[in-house]
């Protein structure tokens, strides 16, 4: 946390920002995080760009109202310190290190509190839950360029000792064996994202709602590319109920937008592991499936929850 100051107002408004790779979301919300007001940027390279345009797209969707604006926060990829509102490797970004919540803070007069970006959107898709499935712990699956999970329990994210916890992207499991940014081989990332379908569809953007409709029409190769991608996915589904057993898995992220299709798809793969498997089908893994809902920008509610 880092603060400068405090909103003068008497309203408990909160903004919360999610920074991405090619665009800033922004929400202003109230006490009971009810979305008041949204907005949208291009995000541009470089640290004194984002802290920049941080500040601005808190002020334009505060409007006439920041002076009623409690806290800030801010939901970055890369490597987060969360104490100190550091950022590291923010590779779309091209920054390298950037104390994003000091100088956010003081360019806003306002607390400010940084979080990774995954964890962010899995605060927010629980905040989007019926109340009749916030009893237990949520897990939040991000299919975006790349791969990872977020933990929720009783409405707070759960973390590592080392901030590792979720990195499931890669785990070297996936039997096609292809090579990794990260220098390992079959990592789920490379199976299972929006990079990974790029690379191996690059004839549609965005791919998969393209090789849905080819796989349904019986092409070979969409088919087979279709099957790369189920594999990964439903081996993701089981390392997160294997290893976290959370009563619901949320699919979010940009591939997840192609909506029911994929979740389809995703719980016959499951189906069939279970038509093999007793202790699979003991699991109960499609009935904890959820999709989340691609009209509420998640990454920006959550990082204004996390904004004490």
């Amino acid at each position: 946390m880092m603060n400068a100051g405090g909103a003068t107002g008497t309203e408990n408004l909160r903004v919360g920002v999610d920074v991405g790779g090619t665009k800033i979301e922004a929400v202003l919300t109230d006490a009971a995080g009810a979305i008041l007001a949204s907005g949208r940027r291009t995000a541009r390279k470089g640290g004194n760009e984002v802290v920049e345009d941080v500040a601005a797209i808190v002020r334009q969707v505060a409007g006439m109202r920041f002076d009623e604006v409690r806290s800030v926060g801010i939901g970055i990829p890369g490597l987060v310190h969360r104490d100190t509102g550091q950022v590291e490797n923010v590779v779309n970004l091209g920054i390298e290190k950037l104390e994003l919540g000091g100088r956010a803070s003081g360019m806003l007069g306002l607390p400010v509190w940084v979080d990774n970006d995954v964890n962010a959107a899995a605060l927010g898709a629980y905040g989007t839950l019926p109340e009749r499935l916030r009893w237990g712990r949520m897990a939040f699956v991000n299919l975006g360029t790349g791969l990872a999970a977020g933990f929720v329990r009783a409405g707070l994210v759960e973390r590592g000792d080392t901030g590792a916890l979720g990195e499931i992207g890669h785990l070297p499991v996936d039997p096609n064996l292809v090579a990794c940014k990260c220098g390992q081989r079959g990592c789920l990332e490379t199976a299972c994202s929006g990079g990974a379908l790029r690379r191996m569809w690059p004839m549609a953007d965005p791919p998969l709602p393209d090789i849905l409709a080819k796989a349904a029409e019986g092409d070979a190769e969409a088919g087979r590319v279709l099957g790369i991608l189920l594999h990964a996915l439903a081996d993701v589904v089981q390392i997160v109920a294997q290893g976290e057993d959370p009563s619901v898995i949320v699919i979010g992220g940009g591939v997840s937008r192609v909506g029911s299709p994929l979740l389809d798809a995703l719980r016959g793969e499951l189906r069939r592991r279970e038509s093999s498997s007793g202790f699979i089908a003991g699991l109960r893994l499609t009935e904890r499936l959820r999709l989340a809902d691609p009209s509420i920008p998640i990454g920006a509610l959550g990082a204004s929850l996390i904004a004490c």
